[in-house]
């Protein structure tokens, strides 16, 4: 290892490579800028939805609906996903990145296909939304530049294998590489697999798009390009639950209960994962019942079975390392005592109760054959994917976020009072925004449609009452997520800006009254780099509060579940 080539954080004790650093920084700006932008935009889509104030036109609302789908989605998320690819790989194994100049193309493509794709729906000539179903025609440029964002993405994940080869040949780490870079490698595997699918459907729609195609059946497509669009979001699910696992090393020196059970539920992850996007087309005609019955239960039950090992391991892994340190009251001390206010922890630990308790609880039950024929199209589904995006994997990237602008950046965090609050705004604003979605998307409110109350239509249509009155309750929580979305970004691009700068000496200590590293790093070999070496480390430690709340998830969802099917028992009389 050429020691000049590396930094080392004296705090955290992570060594960061100039190239991998610069490419990490580049990449997450990027991101943030995405997510600012995606944020506004969905607010005004919120103020739309509600009918006493239906703000935007129609033509300028699908435009809308088209932007914040595709640069929330994809261009934030996999822009920030990238950057834990090179932090996972170069940082956490303490090696070079390989071929860091093919890395710079691959940012480049990234950028400018993100950028063409946004100037095409800007236009107003590509609101096809974020699923591009046709015969729904965009302009070339909308398809060419998500090709150019794949292609640069892509050769983002090829960097991450190489540097991973390149780590195992020069001895960086023995064994196992790392959890956290396992779930990576985990994220990586699938976006290949993803961006793969995205080839096969988007290359032929580019060339019908140009005329060079006369005509792509409509259910051929769907089915292919969901293979993209719903495995996309299985590359979020990967990175957020790495981050969990950094984080909860990061802030308490936790190591997984078990690192093997932990291993094997990313493993499940490649083999099943994508088989959730099979909720999408399980009204479509053409696609076999053998096909539907099998994604719906067995695959998905597999895939199922390692979010819920992830979801007991990493908070029971926090809760083992708390009763260590004395914290042995009751069920819950362990979690009380937590530090709440720090960012990193509290932007994590929301990330992964909203995700499982309501994302994965939605999910289950949205991925149910005969339930989906109830909530297919309506405000459930956004309802559901805000909950996994919007809070799983955005606020396990703001968590993580908030570590690296003082290690990675070198910056200390301004207002951080704000960044104290600014976790519960977003997480609370985002809740009332996911519930009230929910249960109007649960009583029929369509998912994309401009005016619920169908002024001025043809046919008339009313809904009932109180879904349409939920539409206000989903304005007041978006407002206040994208308070506390504007809050991260102010937070974050402030800090780079105008954060005082931090020399190599400097202890990383913030106002939150904890260090934002563990103090339990050291400078040979932090624990989020070390691999449980004794299974057997927690047997005598207890983690009871972890399967009390295991408890109460597995009763919600047994009463979530048949609440639905009873509520679709009444809606689909037998006559």
């Amino acid at each position: 290892m050429a020691e000049k080539s590396f930094r080392l954080c004296p705090t955290s004790g992570l060594y960061f490579h100039r190239s991998a650093e610069s490419l990490m920084k580049a990449h997450a700006v990027v991101g943030v800028v995405y997510l600012l932008v995606g944020g506004l935009i969905g607010l005004l889509l919120a103020l739309t939805r509600a009918p006493d104030i239906h703000l935007l036109d129609a033509e300028t609302f699908y435009m809308v609906l088209t932007a914040h789908g595709i640069d929330i989605l994809i261009f934030w998320i996999i822009f920030f996903e990238i950057a834990v690819l090179y932090f996972a790989s170069s940082t956490l194994l303490r090696v070079r990145p390989a071929t860091p100049l093919l890395g710079w193309l691959g940012f480049a493509l990234m950028l400018i296909g993100s950028i063409m794709n946004n100037v095409a729906v800007f236009r107003g000539s590509s609101s096809v939304m974020f699923t591009s179903y046709v015969p729904m025609p965009a302009e070339p440029i909308f398809y060419l530049g998500l090709i150019l964002f794949a292609v640069g993405a892509l050769l983002g994940c090829f960097i991450f294998l190489g540097t991973l080869v390149i780590a195992k040949e020069e001895g960086t780490y023995q064994g196992s590489i790392p959890l956290v870079t396992f779930g990576a490698l985990t994220a990586a595997i699938i976006a290949i697999f993803t961006i793969a699918m995205g080839a096969v459907i988007l290359i032929p729609t580019l060339m019908w798009s140009m005329g060079l195609i006369k005509n792509i059946d409509p259910l051929m497509y769907r089915n292919v390009w969901w293979a993209l669009g719903h495995s996309s979001q299985q590359i979020n699910v990967s990175a957020h639950v790495a981050v969990w696992y950094a984080i909860a090393a990061i802030v308490f020196g936790a190591k997984p209960m078990s690192e093997k059970v932990s291993r094997g539920a990313f493993l499940l992850y490649i083999l099943f994962l994508q088989l959730a996007s099979a909720h999408h087309l399980l009204a479509d005609p053409g696609i076999s019942s053998t096909w539907k019955v099998f994604n719906t239960s067995y695959a998905m039950y597999l895939a199922v079975l390692a979010s819920m090992i992830h979801g007991l391991t990493v908070p029971g892994s926090i809760e083992v390392a708390q009763r260590k340190k004395g914290l042995n009251n009751g069920l819950f001390e362990w979690l009380t005592k937590a530090p709440w206010g720090n960012p990193v922890f509290s932007s994590m630990f929301f990330s992964l109760i909203i995700f499982g308790f309501i994302g994965g609880i939605t999910g289950v039950v949205m991925g149910t054959e005969q339930i989906n024929l109830i909530i297919h199209n309506t405000l459930f589904v956004p309802g559901h994917f805000h909950a996994t995006v919007a809070v799983g994997t955005t606020m396990a990237f703001m968590g993580v976020a908030y570590f690296l602008i003082p290690v990675l950046f070198r910056r200390e965090l301004i207002m951080p009072g704000l960044a104290k609050i600014q976790p519960y705004l977003f997480a609370g604003g985002m809740l009332i925004f996911i519930l009230f979605m929910l249960g109007a998307g649960t009583l029929g409110l369509p998912r994309r449609h401009w005016d619920v109350n169908f002024a001025g239509a043809a046919l008339q249509f009313q809904f009932a009452g109180t879904a349409v009155s939920m539409l206000g309750f989903v304005v007041v929580g978006a407002v206040l997520a994208a308070l506390g979305g504007v809050a991260f970004v102010l937070i974050a691009v402030g800090s780079l800006v105008f954060g005082k700068p931090l020399d190599s000496s400097a202890n990383l200590l913030t106002s939150f009254g904890a260090p934002l590293a563990a103090s339990s790093y050291n400078v040979d070999r932090p624990e989020v780099l070390a691999p449980a070496a004794d299974e057997g480390s927690h047997q005598h430690v207890s983690a009871s509060g972890t399967f009390v709340l295991a408890l109460i998830f597995l009763v919600s969802f047994v009463i979530y579940f048949f609440a639905n099917a009873k509520y679709l028992s009444s809606v689909w009389p037998m006559g």
